[in-house]
């Protein structure tokens, strides 16, 4: 990994802890170690995972451009999907916790779900910064040669935060 590279994401980790804490500087530590917890985890499995990261605003900044991407909610259809998920969003569910190997089945949906161009901006998601569903979505669609992959650690529950539309499955 170059040292840019590093650089950008203990830089994008720093602005995610402090975004976390932002908030909450009155209470001064109180939940400081969740906080870097959550912090380090995800920077750990952005460095295994050999993906990028996206923020909520960045999200909504692409998709008001109506950027050319694939958006994967990883949640479950019926418990999460079905009921909202990211304007545009397509589904393909993937477990918690790290999946280190991926059956042939689900690898040929997902490799069908992604399409045939290895450049395709994609970005992944699930419900919240802790959940490993989407790190696993991001993580193999790199393994599988994708180049432009992003996960979106926020998920639903910070895409709802932020007030931005949903759609549900009607």
């Amino acid at each position: 990994m170059t040292k840019m590279k590093v650089f950008g994401i203990l830089l994008l980790v720093s602005l995610f802890v402090l975004g976390l804490a932002g908030s909450s500087m009155a209470e001064w530590g109180s939940k400081e170690l969740d906080t870097e917890k959550i912090a380090v985890n995800l920077l750990k499995e952005v460095e295994r995972g050999g993906y990028k990261v996206v923020t909520t605003a960045e999200l909504k900044d692409w998709i008001d451009q109506k950027k050319d991407m694939l958006i994967v909610d990883t949640m479950p259809y019926e418990d999460s999907y079905k009921k909202q998920h990211v304007p545009g969003a397509v589904q393909m569910e993937f477990l918690i916790p790290e999946l280190t190997q991926l059956d042939e089945n689900k690898k040929a949906e997902f490799e069908k779900l992604l399409g045939p161009n290895k450049d395709r901006l994609i970005v992944i998601y699930c419900g919240f910064t802790k959940c490993t569903r989407s790190h696993n979505g991001a993580m193999w669609a790199a393994k599988m040669g994708y180049k432009n992959v992003y996960r979106y650690p926020g998920g639903i529950k910070a895409w709802g935060e932020a007030d931005y539309p949903v759609e549900k499955v009607k």
